[in-house]
């Protein structure tokens, strides 16, 4: 019902109130006339309070009515105490505008209870994935330093692989200058000034050139003797040798190289095998 139609049926209420009241029916003129004798024999008092109670009982039920089409709150039906009266519904169950807005209140209290709690558990989901996200990442990171940190060592240490295989070849040269001329002239500066002097000039040569590398962390390896190592050496040949333990190498044909404790080149060996 729009607030227009409830102030016309107020209005209405409240002139119907103000005009007199009517009399009752038990005061109808048929009745009068049927009951003449008793009215007559009655006293005008009791008639009177007959009257004006039936016109009071009519008031009250317009007030009721006129309350009950009213939007404002009846703060009157209140009692003393502050207790709201009891109020009847359309199905004949009694309740009070107090427990109706107790109810509501703990129902929005539940509401608001169970939203929080939603809320606390979803912050809590989120707190949890950043906390995991944030591991992750500090480990990536941790990771990409160390990697990066051992790329830097591996080019500072290995920078000059490819300069220095290039002169492993000079090396092989030198040695094999030295190992062609014979052992009873590389002194004879007597008989054989010049190739005596070629041959220390080729000693010196290689010697300042094995300083070299192993300035640079270049260290030759492979001598007849050794065991033989898979990691270190290359077996070209195998052969029976009685002068030497078998698993040792019997002869070099070329030596090997590493640099810092890398392998850069293999020595080439011949392991003597047992006979």
């Amino acid at each position: 019902m729009s607030i227009r139609s409830q102030s016309l049926r107020l209005a209405r209420a409240v002139a119907k109130e103000l005009q007199p009241a009517a009399l009752p029916k038990e005061f109808s003129a048929s009745r009068l006339h049927l009951h003449q004798h008793v009215v007559h024999q009655r006293p005008l008092a009791t008639l009177s309070n007959h009257f004006y109670s039936s016109t009071s009982s009519s008031r009250t039920n317009n007030v009721a009515w006129i309350r009950n089409m009213s939007t404002k709150p009846n703060n009157e039906s209140q009692s003393a105490d502050g207790e709201i009266p009891p109020t009847n519904n359309d199905n004949g169950t009694t309740t009070t505008v107090a427990n109706e807005g107790d109810e509501a209140a703990t129902s929005m209290a539940s509401d608001a209870t169970t939203t929080d709690e939603s809320k606390i558990a979803q912050l809590e989901s989120q707190i949890k994935d950043l906390k995991d996200n944030l591991l992750r990442s500090l480990a990536e990171q941790e990771n990409t330093r160390r990697i990066a940190a051992r790329d830097v060592a591996n080019a500072k240490s290995y920078a000059i692989s490819s300069f220095a295989k290039s002169l492993l070849d000079t090396s092989d040269n030198l040695t094999r200058a030295l190992e062609s001329v014979p052992p009873e002239l590389r002194h004879d500066h007597d008989a054989h000034p010049v190739l005596a002097n070629l041959y220390e000039g080729i000693t010196m040569t290689d010697d300042g050139l094995n300083k070299a590398f192993a300035k640079n962390g270049l260290v030759k390896f492979g001598e007849r003797g050794e065991k033989f190592d898979p990691n270190l050496h290359e077996a070209l040949f195998e052969y029976p040798d009685p002068e030497c333990e078998a698993g040792k190498i019997g002869q070099v044909m070329k030596v090997g190289f590493t640099l810092n404790n890398r392998v850069l080149r293999p020595a080439e060996v011949g392991v003597v095998k047992a006979a």
